[in-house]
C-alpha cells in the first residue's frame, strides 16, 4: 500500500506499508507445557483458536501482516489496542516496547545477512499464557532454535510460562545480531586488506555499501537498549520477578552488539578517511612531479622561444658555436635545477 495514503488518517487506522500482497496468512500454533506439546499450521484464525487451551502456553505465530481484516480480527479476539495494531502493520516502525494493562508489546527488527543485509519487522505481544508474534512471510526467522527446544523438551522453555517464551524469542532475535556483526567484521577486514594493498574502485564501492549497511544496522540496534531497559523496569504482572536475571543478560547482549556495531562504523569511517588520504597523497605526488618537470623546462623554453624569433639581426645567430653553446647553457640550467631540487629533498 502506498505510504502517502497513511497521511492524514486518524490514529489507529490500519495501513500496511510493506511489499507483500495477496499471499495467504499462515498461522502456526504451538501449545505446550512440561508434559505435552502440540504444533499445527492454520489458515483460519477461528480454527486456530479452537486449539488453544488455558493452563498451557500458547504461541501463535502469524506469518504476514498484509491482511488487515485478519489483523483486526486478532485485535478484537485478544482485545489489542488499535494503536498497537497500527504499529504491527506499519513495518517500518522503530523498535520499541510498550506496557499496556493486560499485554506487553515489543517491536524488533529481525536482521539476516547473506550477501547483503536484510531486515524485517517482528512484533511480539505477551498476554496471559499466550505469546503472539507477527512477521513478514517467506523471510525465515530466528525462532527455529526455540521451536527445536520446544519439540525436544530441551532447556528451560517447556518448564516456564509465556513470559519466559517472550524473553526467549527476543533473546533469539538479539543473538542473530551477533552473526550479522561477525559477517560485517569479516567483510571489513577483507576491504581493509584490499585498501592497504592497493586502493581500487571496486574496494571503495564495497566500502561505501558496507558503510551504509552498518549505519542501517546501527539504526535498528540502538533502540534495542531502550526496549530491553523498559522491559526490565516493567512492573506488569505478566512478568515474574524471577526473570530479572535473564533481562539483565539480554541487556548485556544488546550492549555488546551496540559496541561492536559502533566499532565497525568507526573503523569503516577510518578506512574511508584512509582511502581519501591515499588518493590525496597520490594526487600530490603527481602534481609534484608535473610541477618539477614544468619548472625544469620553463627557463629552457624561454631560451628556445627567444632564439626562435625571426629577426635578421640577433646576437650569436650566425655564430658557428651558437647551437652548441645554447645546448650547453640549457643542460647546465636543467642540471642545476635538478641538483637544487634534490638538495631541498623535493625530488
Amino acid at each position: 500500500m502506498n505510504k502517502k495514503q497513511k497521511i492524514g488518517s486518524p490514529p489507529g487506522t490500519l495501513h500496511y506499508t510493506g511489499a507483500h500482497a495477496g499471499e495467504r496468512i499462515r498461522i502456526t500454533l504451538i501449545r505446550y507445557n512440561e508434559q505435552e506439546f502440540f504444533e499445527q499450521d492454520f489458515y483460519d484464525l477461528s480454527e486456530c483458536l479452537t486449539h488453544t487451551q488455558d493452563g498451557k502456553v500458547n504461541w501463535i505465530n502469524v506469518d504476514g501482516v498484509h491482511n488487515l481484516q485478519m489483523i483486526e480480527k486478532i485485535g478484537q479476539v485478544f482485545n489489542i489496542h488499535p494503536l498497537t495494531l497500527e504499529d504491527i502493520v506499519h513495518v517500518e516502525q522503530r523498535p520499541k516496547f510498550e506496557d499496556y494493562d493486560h499485554y506487553l508489546l515489543s517491536i524488533l527488527k529481525m536482521v539476516t545477512y547473506t550477501e547483503v543485509m536484510q531486515q524485517e519487522q517482528l512484533s511480539l505481544i505477551l498476554l496471559k499464557n499466550t505469546v503472539i508474534s507477527f512477521q513478514e512471510p517467506d523471510k525465515g526467522d530466528a525462532f527455529d532454535v526455540i521451536r527445536e527446544r520446544l519439540r525436544q523438551a530441551k532447556g528451560r522453555v517447556r518448564k516456564h510460562g509465556a513470559d519466559y517464551l517472550f524473553y526467549a524469542l527476543m533473546d533469539s532475535v538479539v543473538d542473530w545480531y551477533f552473526h550479522v556483526v561477525d559477517r560485517i567484521g569479516e567483510k571489513v577486514q577483507v576491504i581493509e586488506n584490499e585498501l592497504l594493498k592497493e586502493s581500487s574502485r571496486t574496494s571503495v564501492l564495497q566500502l561505501y555499501k558496507l558503510r551504509r549497511e552498518v549505519i542501517n544496522l546501527a539504526k535498528h540496534v540502538t533502540p534495542l537498549r531502550e526496549v530491553v531497559n523498559n522491559l526490565s523496569r516493567s512492573d506488569n504482572d505478566l512478568i515474574t520477578e524471577s526473570f530479572s536475571m535473564f533481562h539483565r543478560d539480554l541487556a548485556d547482549h544488546v550492549t555488546r552488539i551496540i559496541d561492536s556495531v559502533y566499532s565497525h562504523r568507526e573503523l569503516l569511517n577510518s578506512l574511508m578517511d584512509l582511502y581519501l588520504s591515499f588518493n590525496s597523497n597520490k594526487m600530490n605526488e603527481v602534481m609534484k612531479v608535473l610541477t618539477i618537470i614544468s619548472t625544469v623546462f620553463i627557463p629552457v623554453t624561454f631560451i628556445v622561444g627567444v632564439y626562435g624569433m625571426n629577426f635578421d639581426y640577433m646576437p650569436e645567430l650566425r655564430s658557428p658555436y651558437g647551437y652548441g653553446a645554447i645546448w650547453a647553457l640549457m643542460l647546465i640550467i636543467m642540471g642545476g635545477l635538478v641538483y637544487y631540487f634534490r638538495r631541498k629533498k623535493w625530488l
